[in-house]
C-alpha cells in the first residue's frame, strides 16, 4: 500500500475544500485536495442564485434575517461571525483573488438581487450560474499553485486515527486524534494512505438520499458518515432544507430554479391561479423556503395534482434571457419556454442545516480533524437555512479553518504513525443489488422523513432502514470496494443518523416539521 504524506488533505473540491486549499497554500502549507469525480462535480458547482456581500450598515438586518429563518434556534456567535467577517473574505477571495465576474448595475455597482427571507436586496451573483463561475476561478487558481495537489476519481474509505489504524499498537492509548484517510482511486481500483497534520472534510451534503434532491449525485454525507465512525460529535441532522422551486416537468431533471426568481417578482400558484402562500404568510413566495415548501406539499395533498407552478408573467422576457439564461436554457430542451408558459414545480431535498459540530474554526471533537461548508454544523443556520448564506459560509470557514491551521501547523508538534496496511475482499458485488438497496434508502427517507413527519412514519424509516443496513454491511465486508460500495455504506449509515435525530426531536420547528397522528 502506497503512502502520501502532506500538511493538509482536503476532502472534497467545492466552494469550501477550494478555498481552504488555496488559504492554506497562501500560509506555505503543502495541501493534497481529493474529488470523487472530476473537480467540478460539486453542489457548489449548481449554485445559481449568488452570496450574500453585506454592507457595514446592514449588519444587523443580516443577523435578524438569519435568525428569523432558523426560527431563532441559530448560534448567536455564529451568525455574528459570519455577518462580521463575510464581507471581508468575499472581498478578499473571489472580488480580489478570484476575479469573479460577478454582474454589474447600470453605475458600474455590484448588483444585488433579493430571495426569500432577506429584507433587503443583498445578494450578488453571476447571471444564474454563480457557484461555477466561482469554482471555475478557484479551480484555475489551484491548477496554478505549486503547493497543492489535486485528485480527481479519488474517493475517501476511512478516516486515519490513532486509536483504529496506527501501526503502533501503544497509540490506543493516546486522545482521539485524526492522521490522515484511507482512500480509494476509482480508475485503478488501487487503496493507498493519505496522511496528514490536518485532515479537512469539505465533502458538501446529504440530498441524495431523498428520491428528489437538487444535489449532485452521490451527496449521500460522506464526511458525516466516516466522522461518525471514529466517534465525532454531529449535530440537527434532523434539519433537512427542501428547496421550494424545482422544475417538475415530466421526464426532465430536477432543475433547480433559484429563489433570485421570485425575488425578481415571480409568483407561486396553483393550477387555478391563486397564490395559496399568502394566506399562510404575508411574505407570500418570498417567505422562508421551509414554510414554502410545507405549503406546495400540504397544497399538492389538498389538490391531488403532481405539482404547482412558478408564474414568470410578471417579469419583462428580455430580463428573464438575460438575466437567467442557463435556466432559460435548459427549459427550453425540454419543450418549455419560461417566458411565455407556467413553469411546473414541487419542492426537492436541497440542504443539510446539521452536520459535524464544529467551532468557528472547523475544529470538531476530534483533534486534528476538521470540517468546513455544508459538511460542518456551527449552529449558523439553526432549524432553516436563510437564502444565500451556503456559499458565504464555505468562504468564511474555509479561510479561518486554514489561517488556524496555518498557526497550528507552525507551533505545534503532530504525531503521525505508519498506518496499518489495508485489507480487501476480492469478490465482488452485484450492481443491481447496490443499486436497489441505494433507491429503497431514497424511498424511505422521502416517504417517512421527508417535508411533513410524524412519529409513525419515522418509526417506519428506522425499522426499515436497520433491516437494510444489515444487508449493505455483508455486502461491504465480503466484497471488493467500489465507488457504488462505499457510497451506499456511507449512504445507510448516514440515513440512519438523520431518522435517529428526527425521532430524538419532538418539537416541531423549521424544516423538522412533525404532524399530529390520529
Amino acid at each position: 500500500m502506497q503512502i502520501h504524506r502532506v500538511d493538509c488533505l482536503v476532502i472534497g473540491t467545492g466552494l469550501s475544500g477550494s478555498i481552504y486549499a488555496l488559504q492554506a497554500a497562501r500560509e506555505g502549507l503543502k495541501v493534497e485536495i481529493l474529488s470523487i469525480g472530476d473537480a467540478n462535480d460539486t453542489n457548489s458547482d449548481w449554485a445559481q442564485g449568488g452570496i450574500i456581500y453585506n454592507q457595514d450598515l446592514e449588519k444587523k438586518s443580516l443577523i435578524d434575517d438569519i435568525l428569523n429563518a432558523g426560527s431563532n434556534t441559530s448560534n448567536l456567535a455564529a451568525v455574528e461571525n459570519l455577518v462580521t467577517e463575510g464581507a471581508g473574505a468575499v472581498k478578499d477571495w473571489l472580488i480580489d483573488s478570484l476575479a469573479v465576474n460577478f454582474d454589474k448595475s447600470s453605475d458600474g455597482s455590484l448588483d444585488r438581487t433579493l430571495e426569500g427571507g432577506h429584507q433587503i436586496r443583498r445578494i450578488i451573483h453571476s447571471k444564474d450560474f454563480t457557484g461555477h463561475e466561482i469554482l471555475n476561478r478557484a479551480t484555475e487558481l489551484i491548477s496554478n499553485e505549486k503547493s497543492i495537489t489535486r485528485k480527481a476519481n479519488v474517493i475517501a474509505i476511512d478516516l486515519l486515527t490513532l486509536s483504529h489504524s496506527s501501526s503502533d499498537y501503544s497509540d490506543r492509548f493516546k486522545p482521539l486524534t485524526c492522521f490522515g484517510a484511507y482512500v480509494f482511486n476509482t480508475a485503478t481500483g488501487e487503496v493507498s494512505a493519505i496522511t496528514a497534520k490536518k485532515t479537512i472534510l469539505a465533502t458538501g451534503g446529504l440530498g441524495d438520499l431523498f428520491l428528489h434532491t437538487t444535489n449532485q449525485k452521490g451527496s449521500v454525507g460522506h464526511g458525516i458518515a466516516m466522522a461518525h465512525r471514529v466517534g465525532a460529535r454531529l449535530m440537527d441532522l434532523e434539519y433537512i432544507q427542501f428547496h421550494p422551486t424545482v422544475l417538475g416537468l415530466k421526464n426532465a431533471p430536477n432543475i433547480l430554479l433559484t429563489e433570485a426568481l421570485r425575488g425578481e417578482g415571480a409568483k407561486i400558484i396553483n393550477s387555478s391561479g391563486v397564490e395559496f402562500i399568502n394566506s399562510i404568510d404575508p411574505r407570500g413566495s418570498l417567505a422562508p423556503r421551509d414554510l414554502v415548501s410545507r405549503a406546495i406539499a400540504l397544497e399538492l395533498v389538498r389538490s391531488g395534482e403532481s405539482h404547482v407552478f412558478l408564474d414568470l408573467s410578471s417579469i419583462n422576457p428580455s430580463f428573464i434571457k438575460e438575466r437567467f439564461p442557463s435556466i432559460y436554457s435548459v427549459c427550453l430542451e425540454y419543450g418549455l419556454d419560461i417566458t411565455k408558459e407556467r413553469v411546473p414545480i414541487v419542492p426537492a431535498a436541497h440542504f443539510s442545516c446539521g452536520g459535524i459540530y464544529t467551532d468557528l474554526n472547523g475544529r470538531t471533537s476530534i483533534q486534528n480533524l476538521n470540517a468546513i461548508g455544508e459538511t460542518a454544523c456551527t449552529g449558523l443556520h439553526g432549524a432553516n437555512r436563510l437564502a444565500s448564506t451556503s456559499l458565504l459560509e464555505c468562504v468564511v470557514s474555509a479561510k479561518f479553518t486554514a489561517l488556524a491551521d496555518a498557526n497550528e501547523i507552525k507551533h505545534n508538534k503532530f504525531h503521525i504513525p505508519e498506518p496499518k496496511n489495508w485489507k480487501s475482499s476480492t469478490k465482488r458485488a452485484d450492481p443491481l443489488l447496490l443499486n436497489q438497496d441505494l433507491l429503497q434508502i431514497k424511498h424511505t427517507l422521502w416517504n417517512y422523513a421527508g417535508i411533513v413527519r410524524s412519529k409513525k412514519r419515522l418509526d417506519r424509516a428506522r425499522r426499515i432502514l436497520f433491516e437494510l443496513e444489515e444487508e449493505i454491511q455483508n455486502f461491504y465486508q465480503d466484497c471488493e470496494l467500489t465507488r457504488d460500495l462505499i457510497t451506499l455504506r456511507n449512504a445507510i449509515q448516514t440515513a440512519i443518523l438523520v431518522v435517529h435525530a428526527a425521532s430524538l426531536n419532538t418539537q416541531s420547528i423549521g424544516c423538522h416539521y412533525l404532524i399530529e397522528e390520529a
